[in-house]
């Protein structure tokens, strides 16, 4: 059967510049789901092309058919012209395919340099492995990143940051010509960004193919030239990013307008209901003083490593300070562990809530019971129906979209996730909840949803501490702002002067 030509689209490549590779009416089929359902897309050298789309809208689908993991049922690739086929991962690397993801499987006890040609490593010529290649290999890699990392220490002994370079290095050590970032800024603070865009530049100018996958949008406005935007299997949008307003992004991504992604409610700000006096840690804090007050939003904003989950997994017990005090309605409460938190009215919901936040193998409605378990038991014994009971009243409340409440909480989309640890929390009826990054890694209408769950909250006179990295987050939703810098407190600002460059000033030490 032939194949359909890729629509034509304005891309920012010449009139006659050639695409490296199209992907040409893919489809993928599951048992009872069409993940993606005839769509096209071209890459071009020295491009950057943003793939946009809010979960399940086929992103991951399309990036495992271009990688090889996935065959698709229908469509076809093709690449300098030549149509291909990738029966495995092999397959995908041989034709110049490579692929930087999140979470990238990367090994503590191997070395730099292993690490990074593992599975591939250059052989002598009676085929023993290439010790000495592999090593100046791996530092010219890491040489052409900018990088100065010693490929023959153990991957342990490096930050994050590091652990991240070691990851493009290894996927750039197959000589692709085509790279594919899957959200691969997540865990890196601005400055780590900021070094992987100059990475990005510089691989544009090698005239190797991009594609760029984020949720955050200053991001693909900042390092993309073309976009695609994905849409419950489909295409529905592809362009040039500078001539395409934000509100168009949105609009296609979700099939609707979405004016306002943060909406905020007027509340009427209470008295205060918590107060932190002189709060400091060994380590990570010192002398944090604020209030909190009734149906109040409180941003917490800084750099990554300014202490600011510290301090907050401090309010909840996880830690302990070294000194101050914690007022609640007036009076001062000890926590010294996370039990004491809760029995106080003290809720956290955690930054990585796959890890720290959820039971991902248990039922959700157990998730979601797991810290009331007094109120679900019958004289010490759990009650199956008390828990559905509970959890079905806030998975109304919070429009859980999810098969069952039997299922597996790891089953569920980020954004599902998020609401369950939500929901788990308020089940326990708190005064203070402290929301750690409470839209990382999720799409924009999730997002928009949790802002808007998170404003009747605070219209309800719930008290709401925030974390966010993410400027728009904080200016959108807080009704204050306190800047931490360092482990310090840099300022707190009231919603009239809240500006992006404000915070940021006052988060870089720039004020």
């Amino acid at each position: 059967m032939a194949i359909a030509e890729v629509p034509k689209y304005d891309t920012a490549a010449g009139p006659d510049e050639k695409p490296i590779l199209e992907m040409r009416g893919i489809s993928q089929v599951f048992p009872g789901v069409r993940a993606l359902d005839g769509v096209s897309i071209a890459l071009y050298p020295g491009k950057v092309t943003a793939l946009i789309g809010e979960n399940g809208a086929g992103k991951s689908t399309l990036v495992k058919i271009l990688t090889g993991i996935y065959r698709p049922n229908e469509g076809e690739i093709v690449i300098d012209g030549e149509p291909v086929s990738f029966s495995n991962a092999q397959d995908a690397i041989d034709a110049g395919v490579t692929a930087i993801h999140q979470e990238t499987v990367l090994f503590d006890e191997l070395t730099v340099g292993e690490n990074i040609f593992l599975g591939h490593a250059p052989r002598t010529r009676i085929g023993l492995i290439d010790w000495a290649t592999i090593n100046r290999r791996a530092r010219q890699l890491l040489a052409d990143l900018e990088s100065t990392i010693d490929p023959t220490i153990k991957l342990k002994d490096l930050s994050i940051a590091q652990r991240h370079l070691v990851a493009i290095a290894r996927a750039l050590s197959v000589e692709a010509r085509i790279v594919i970032m899957d959200e691969p800024t997540a865990a890196l603070s601005r400055k780590e960004i900021d070094d992987l865009f100059r990475i990005v530049e510089n691989l544009k100018k090698q005239g190797k193919a991009i594609l760029f996958i984020s949720h955050k949008f200053d991001e693909v406005y900042e390092i993309a030239e073309n976009y695609a935007v994905f849409r419950d299997g489909k295409m529905v949008g592809a362009g040039i990013l500078k001539t395409t307003p934000q509100d168009e992004i949105v609009r296609l991504m979700v099939g609707r307008d979405v004016h306002d992604v943060f909406p905020k409610c007027p509340v009427q700000i209470g008295a205060t209901v918590m107060a932190v006096e002189g709060y400091s840690h060994a380590t990570e804090f010192r002398e944090i003083s604020f209030d909190l007050r009734k149906g109040e939003i409180l941003g917490v904003y800084g750099l990554i490593g300014a202490g600011r989950s510290e301090l907050c997994q401090s309010l909840f017990g996880i830690t302990k300070p070294a000194s101050g005090r914690l007022l609640l309605d007036g009076r001062e409460v000890v926590i010294r562990s996370p039990a004491d938190a809760i029995a106080a009215g003290i809720v956290y919901v955690p930054e990585e809530r796959g890890r720290h936040g959820l039971a991902l193998e248990m039922p959700i409605y157990q998730n979601m019971s797991l810290p009331s378990l007094a109120r679900t038991s019958v004289r010490g014994f759990l009650k199956a129906a008390n828990e559905f009971s509970l959890a079905r009243r806030y998975a109304e409340r919070l429009d859980l979209r999810a098969a069952a409440l039997s299922v597996p909480a790891g089953t569920l989309s980020g954004g599902n996730q998020q609401k369950v640890v939500i929901g788990k929390w308020l089940a326990t009826r708190p005064k203070v909840i402290i929301l750690d990054e409470p839209t990382k890694g999720i799409d924009i209408g999730s997002k928009a949803a949790v802002h808007g769950f998170i404003s009747e909250l605070a219209g309800e006179g719930l008290s709401i501490i925030m974390i966010s990295s993410e400027l728009p987050e904080i200016l959108g939703m807080s009704d204050r702002v306190m800047v931490m810098r360092e482990g310090l407190q840099a300022g707190i600002f009231e919603r009239e002067r809240l500006t992006a460059e404000t915070l940021v000033r006052a988060a870089t030490g720039n004020a």
